[in-house]
Formats: structure tokens, C-alpha cells, sequence
């Protein structure tokens, strides 16, 4: 069901909806995994009656990753301690609060890879979060639960963050579009950090008209671009079936880089993954750190294993990522002085089983992920079929989020790439 579809629904029938979607959508054992909150049924039809129908998102349920405060309530963030460290908020967030202006329906919270430290949606204390359509392959992290919540149906939006790529990934796994926005961006700023300078809002949908609606709501969108221009870079390390499909889905957007763009960019990003795995490492410490050690065994051994590893840095892997950092800034800057946007693609593979969520693979993601990351750039995120049934997809990065790309984009693509 698309926003209007949601929108026509009287409260009581809309609250029923998304209780009966929940359990006849998702398997008893991925409820917990993918729900860290939900209101009782009485409890949601009161809160769809509330809402100002006539609001852009007047009557739409949506559901809020477990990183964003709510007054009153408990956050843990994917862990099983937080609120021990952290009281209750007195206020919603920045993200809530723009939703609410704009008529949303806070219809849950869900879960995430604890801390959003990760990026295969694994969480050992809820469970690990499987792709709604494929059981035994992952969401993808660490905004797992909220992709899964849209891939599922539920709800037609869900919000989440990306700082390495956690809207991004999962949107391409579960065939959806994403969109992150900068970090220190006002519905960035009062959730749960993970890495500040790289930390962004970011959110789902299941179709480029109900995306275009949320980005119009949610931080307005100016109209279309006749025919902006941009190019396909094709980065190393992809799976044969997502390249050609890749390639073949960018070609409907853009042309491929020509030799010199490649060359430069190539050049540039080639230090982005030690750069950025070097600096989320020193901030997410020194986020954790006054109660890390305190807590130790009860983090997730995966997530401990990446925080404890700001130990092992020098002085030189430091200096290497600052000097990688300005580069991939720089060669960003240079290229949107031609061009309007960059297309990437989004994924190396299709949504990974268990067994292949893998060190290796994860540095396969970030390969992609971290250089829009590290530019601190937003992206949008549009779903890429393959042939298999499963999906990639490609990311549309843009200088600004209120680029007229992404109108032009929303607009040219169908709710689907499919080959």
C-alpha cells in the first residue's frame, strides 16, 4: 500500500492494518528482531485519529529506528543497556517532530546492528534481521529493522540512519529506494551517534512517488531538471550479475565516466575504506568510552572487536586518513563543478546469507558506501531487480539534498529497475 492507499484508511482500520500486517508478514521469530516498540492496537488508532488529514503525510505510518529519542521512552539502540547509560530524552527528537508537523503516524520503533556498528543486520541480543522475502538472507544493516518493515509491507516509511552506508545497502538488498541526508543536518542531531562527522538521517520507501512525497514533507523538494548531466562509475570488486546489471540500469540515467573522470576518481576513493574505518573508529570510542569497558560484556563481540580497535592506531594511520579524507573532499568538489550527479552502485552483491556476512565482504560494501560518506554527501538509493529475483542498486550522489536531481531522478526511474 502506497501513502494515499494508507491515507484513505479510516484510524481504527488503519491501526488493525498494520497489528494484522505485522503478524501475518513477518515470521514469529523475526518480530522480535525487527520491533524494538509497538503501541497495542487502541493505543495506534488514537494516534491516526489525531493526525491533520489534510498534512502532506496526514495519516501515513511510518516507523523510527531505535537511535532517535522519544520523550519519555527508553532507547537502547540495538544493545541491551543503554538506558542505563542514557535516562529517557524529555523531548522527541528533531526527526519525530517533522514528522508529526507533517501528519506522520509513529506506528513503532525497530530495531537495529547494535550501536550502528555494523552493516549486515546481525544483532545477537534480538535476533539477526532476514530479508522479508527471502528468509536466511539479510536485510542488511544497520538500519535492518526499518528495512524490513517497508520490504514486509507494514508500513509505507521508515527512518533510519546512515553513516557507512546503513540506508543505502539495505535499500539495494531489500529492493527499495533510500535516501540519506549530510551529517550535523538538524533530524541527524539529537539521535544516538555513531561516527558524528560521517552520521546522517536517512529513511525508505517502497516507491519513488511515496519517496518524492516524504523528501517534498520532510525537507522540501525544488522542481525537476530538464536534463541534468552525470556519469556511471563502476567500482571494483562487484559480482558479475550486479555489474551488468548495474551498468546496464545507470545507462538509462547517464553515461559512463570517461577516461579522465574515472581515472581521478578511482585514484581518489581508492584510500576511503582505511580512512573511514579510521575515523569512525577514534569518534564512536569516544562516544563509548566513559562506560565502554564498564559494559564490555554485554556488547555485541562483533561491535566490541570494531570499538576496541582505536587501541591499535598510530599516529601515521591518522595522518593517512586525514590526508585520504581531503582528497576524496576534494575530487568531489572538482567533479560538481561539471557535473550534477555521480552514480554508483549501491551494492557489490545481492543480500548476503548468514555464513557470507563476512570481514571480507563487509570491507566489499564500504568499498562502495564510503566515499559519498566521507564527502559527507546525500545519496539517493534507487532498487536495481536482477535476474536471480534478488536486487542491487544504484546510489545517485548529489551535492546538496534539495538537489532538482533527485525530482528528475524520482521521475525518470520506474518503482523498479528491472532488467
Amino acid at each position: 500500500m502506497t501513502f494515499p492507499e494508507w491515507q484513505q484508511l479510516p484510524p481504527a482500520e488503519a491501526a488493525r492494518e498494520v497489528h494484522h500486517r505485522i503478524r501475518t508478514r513477518l515470521a514469529p521469530g523475526q518480530q522480535p528482531a525487527v520491533i524494538a516498540a509497538l503501541p497495542d492496537e487502541a493505543a495506534l488508532a488514537e494516534v491516526f485519529a489525531r493526525v491533520s488529514r489534510g498534512a502532506p503525510l496526514g495519516g501515513v505510518p511510518y516507523f523510527l529506528k531505535d537511535l532517535f529519542p522519544l520523550a519519555g521512552q527508553p532507547m537502547f539502540a540495538g544493545s541491551t543497556f543503554l538506558p542505563e547509560v542514557f535516562p529517557p530524552a524529555d523531548q522527541d527528537c528533531a526527526m519525530v517532530r517533522a514528522l508529526q508537523d507533517a501528519g506522520g503516524v509513529l506506528a513503532g520503533r525497530t530495531h537495529l546492528h547494535e550501536f550502528a556498528y555494523g552493516i549486515t543486520g546481525e544483532n545477537p541480543h534480538y535476533g539477526d534481521c532476514e530479508h522479508p522475502r527471502f528468509p536466511g538472507r539479510t536485510t542488511g544493516g544497520s538500519s535492518s529493522g526499518s528495512a524490513a518493515i517497508v520490504a514486509a509491507g507494514i508500513a509505507p516509511l521508515a527512518i533510519g540512519t546512515d553513516t557507512g552506508g546503513s540506508v543505502r545497502l539495505p535499500a539495494a538488498f531489500c529492493e527499495l529506494f533510500g535516501f540519506r541526508l549530510t551529517p550535523h543536518d538538524a533530524l541527524i542531531a539529537d539521535a544516538f551517534p555513531l561516527a558524528p562527522s560521517y552520521d546522517t538521517a536517512g529513511w525508505f520507501t517502497a516507491t519513488a512517488g511515496d519517496m518524492k512525497t516524504a523528501i517534498t514533507a520532510l525537507i522540501g523538494l525544488p522542481a525537476s531538471l530538464e536534463a541534468p548531466g552525470g556519469c556511471y562509475l563502476e567500482l571494483p570488486g562487484l559480482d558479475p550479475e550486479v555489474a551488468a546489471a548495474c551498468r546496464e540500469a545507470a545507462a538509462t540515467l547517464a553515461p559512463a565516466a570517461d577516461a579522465t573522470t574515472r581515472d581521478a576518481l578511482l585514484a581518489a576513493f581508492s584510500a576511503s575504506v582505511d580512512a573511514y574505518n579510521t575515523t569512525v573508529a577514534d569518534e564512536a570510542w569516544a562516544i563509548h568510552h566513559p562506560w565502554a569497558e564498564r559494559y564490555r560484556e554485554r556488547y555485541d563481540p562483533g561491535v566490541w572487536q570494531r570499538l576496541n580497535r582505536v587501541h591499535s592506531l598510530t599516529t601515521a594511520q591518522r595522518s593517512t586518513a586525514q590526508h585520504a579524507t581531503a582528497t576524496i573532499r576534494n575530487a568531489f568538489k572538482q567533479y560538481f563543478r561539471t557535473f550534477d550527479f555521480l552514480i554508483l552502485p549501491a551494492s557489490p552483491f545481492a543480500a548476503l546469507t548468514k555464513a557470507d556476512c563476512t570481514l571480507a565482504n563487509r570491507l566489499r560494501i564500504l568499498t562502495l558506501t564510503t566515499p559519498a560518506s566521507i564527502g559527507g554527501l546525500p545519496v539517493l538509493t534507487i532498487p536495481v531487480a536482477l535476474p536471480s529475483g534478488l536486487s542491487t542498486g544504484l546510489q545517485i550522489i548529489i551535492p546538496h539534498p534539495r538537489s532538482p536531481v533527485v525530482s528528475w531522478a524520482l521521475s525518470t526511474c520506474p518503482d523498479q529497475l528491472r532488467l
